[in-house]
């Protein structure tokens, strides 16, 4: 992308800005997209740092294509990719702009100190590092999180108690329980039953039938369990690990969505705004995406 000379102070400038708070998302699935685009509404710089496990399937909700160069724009707000900490501070100057970079939180931490972290990589079988100090105020999203161990406020994702906060305490335990989207639980799902390289002809949003291969994972033909529109698929040429989702149907009919944020994911990004107003209180003009 085209950046403009060092020596213009575009990065000193931009993110000294103490009117527009700094927000780093880990992830940049489609939970991680609906609090950066929630995030961008409420005039924060937003910088979501891709990690690579589990590979992001809801990719029309998501801003992870930005990583390829490819159009990413979720409720209004564009994603775009940037390489370096230039990059990002010529991004964020734009308004309705995200940036989305493989850059990873220790790269980061170098733009300035950060107004807000949220890990929102939703990896719910790993070991979570402690986020605290970090940032003014750090959230976690889902199982794993601690509130006051490991991160300031953890965020519910589970689908009986989304959106709820925790001040103290852990979150709840990933229980293996897909939550039902048109009646249809974990069986909307094509899970990875080995590693390898995922190859793929389809996009987000084409129209499957039970028994279609949807594509090959390391040679191997997988099929669509039913019948759907394709809600989710890992990007072609991905390598996908053993035992994670790769695509998802969804069952719907004509109510069946694939693009912009869904109730479940605003439902986190409200709450993670709300824990970050509670504890930040940024000095936000009315307008700051149409500055």
């Amino acid at each position: 992308m085209e950046t403009r000379p060092m020596r213009d102070g575009t990065i000193f400038r931009l993110f000294a800005q103490p009117s527009r708070p700094l927000a780093i998302v880990l992830g940049t699935n489609e939970i991680a997209s609906a609090v950066a685009v929630r995030l961008a509404w409420d005039g924060y710089f937003v910088v979501l740092s891709h990690d690579p496990h589990p590979p992001v399937i809801r990719r029309g909700m998501a801003f992870h294509d930005a990583l390829y160069d490819d159009m990413a724009k979720v409720d209004g707000i564009e994603g775009r990719r940037a390489e370096s900490l230039l990059d990002i501070a010529v991004l964020l100057g734009q308004p309705g702009c995200v940036a989305v970079t493989p850059l990873q939180l220790t790269e980061l931490m170098a733009m300035r100190a950060l107004d807000a972290l949220i890990d929102a990589r939703m990896q719910k079988y790993q070991a979570t590092p402690d986020l605290r100090r970090i940032a003014r105020a750090t959230v976690g999203l889902g199982p794993s999180f601690v509130a006051g161990v490991n991160c300031d406020v953890a965020v519910e994702t589970h689908p009986q108690a989304t959106g709820s906060l925790l001040s103290a305490g852990a979150t709840r335990a990933a229980d293996h329980v897909a939550r039902r989207l048109g009646g249809a639980g974990a069986e909307r799902f094509i899970y990875s039953d080995r590693s390898g390289p995922w190859r793929t002809p389809l996009d987000i949003g084409a129209r499957i039938f039970k028994g279609y291969v949807i594509g090959h994972l390391d040679g191997m033909p997988m099929r669509a369990p039913m019948d759907g529109f394709l809600r989710g698929v890992a990007r072609d040429g991905a390598e996908i690990p053993y035992g994670v989702k790769i695509a998802e149907l969804d069952p719907r009919g004509r109510s069946a969505e694939w693009t912009g944020t869904d109730e479940r994911g605003r439902a986190i990004a409200d709450a993670t705004a709300g824990a970050l107003r509670s504890r930040i209180a940024p000095r936000l003009s009315s307008n700051a995406i149409a500055e």
